[in-house]
């Protein structure tokens, strides 16, 4: 099933770094807010209003656009049980969904697979940046990575099989020394084949790719316009991945957090108004997430790294609106200075797994949880 037969697509988007939740999402009814942050409080009266308790930070005009509209949902409080302030371990949690041990699989490497079993579609996974996220990693899994589109193909001149063989056994002979042979080298062959077919399958994306939409000239929203691309170009892919960052906002995190919101919720709105203009929004998903929120006092030009955090849905077939409950502020609710998550992050994934994608979350969330229900079985 490709996306031309308007089998459901899901676009992942980290906010790497760990996201500050509450001036993303700002309580600016609640006191607590403003006591707690007295050099990075948000004025009550730039606040971007959702509600009588929560608005948005003044540069999410574009996504509070979105939220008016309906094709929006807030999920607050998200995160998992003992949390940890580690960048790395965080990330590792939401990317394999195992929270109390160490996982091999991706929590979406296990979708595509279930996806595309017998591996026929090298780009039923594309991942838009450096590297392969751990999130996509799983032995079966076809997923191809393109750092750039417009300078994607440069290996596309070795075309003869035994020019390919050779490189690709120099790939594996790379990471021989450090996982040994076998299983491992096996893997890592194969994904190297994979990208490989997946450059002259996606070379021919930016032919037929035309818009009148004019992104701006930064890292997301070229990202975007990438995933715009593909998805336009009916290659039959299933799963976007892409990141934005950095969200480690230790110091001077006014000026940093306002510029990412305002490059994220621009390159979003142009991404959506893209697919509408062409059709081809009615099938797509899209997560946006972060490895964890920051500390609710800040620490006079920035925040640390905290725990709880915020995640949000978006598509014309999400049902908008806010999910769950704001964690409570006050000191006597916090664990060791953070917010406390209440909503465990394998629940929307779940929510999205089963009510999107028509899959059995159990096997690939490691466990059954309720659905926040943002989107409709």
């Amino acid at each position: 099933m490709t996306a031309t037969a308007k089998a459901p697509v899901l676009v992942v988007l980290q906010l790497t770094g760990g996201n500050d939740y509450m001036n993303t999402v700002i309580p600016y009814a609640d006191s607590n807010y403003y006591d707690s942050r007295p050099a990075l409080g948000i004025p009550e009266d730039t606040v971007l209003k959702l509600d009588d308790e929560v608005g948005f930070h003044p540069s999410m005009r574009a996504m509070k656009e979105i939220y008016v509209r309906g094709d929006m949902a807030i999920i607050h409080g998200v995160g998992y049980r003992n949390p940890s302030r580690s960048h790395f371990r965080s990330m590792d949690i939401w990317h394999t969904a195992e929270p109390d041990g160490v996982a091999t699989e991706g929590w979406l490497g296990r979708v595509v697979r279930e996806l595309d079993p017998e591996g026929e579609n090298p780009v039923t996974a594309v991942n838009i940046g450096q590297g392969l996220p751990r999130a996509l990693v799983a032995p079966g899994a076809s997923v191809s990575c393109v750092a750039d589109l417009s300078t994607y193909g440069l290996l596309t001149g070795i075309e003869r099989e035994a020019r390919r063989t050779k490189m690709l056994d120099r790939f594996a002979a790379m990471y021989a020394p450090a996982v040994g042979t076998g299983v491992v080298t096996d893997y890592l062959r194969q994904t190297g084949t994979d990208l490989l077919k997946g450059v002259d399958i996606l070379k021919s994306a930016l032919a037929p790719y035309t818009s009148d939409v004019e992104y701006a000239s930064n890292g997301i929203a070229s990202s975007l316009r990438d995933i715009a691309t593909i998805h336009l170009a009916d290659l039959g892919t299933r799963i976007f991945y892409t990141e934005h960052g950095s969200f480690d906002t230790h110091g001077a995190q006014a000026g940093t957090h306002a510029r990412l919101w305002n490059e994220v919720s621009e390159a979003i709105s142009d991404f959506w108004h893209d697919l509408r203009e062409h059709g081809a929004d009615n099938n797509v998903v899209m997560l946006l997430f972060s490895e964890f929120g920051r500390r609710v006092r800040d620490n006079g030009s920035g925040t640390d790294h905290g725990a709880a955090g915020v995640a949000f849905a978006i598509g014309p077939k999400v049902k908008g609106g806010l999910y769950g409950e704001y964690p409570e502020t006050g000191a006597a609710a916090l664990s060791e200075g953070d917010l406390v998550s209440n909503l465990d992050f394998r629940s929307a994934y779940s929510n999205i797994v089963e009510d999107w994608l028509g899959l059995d979350a159990t096997p690939i969330v490691n466990g059954r949880f309720q659905h926040p229900g943002f989107i409709a079985g």
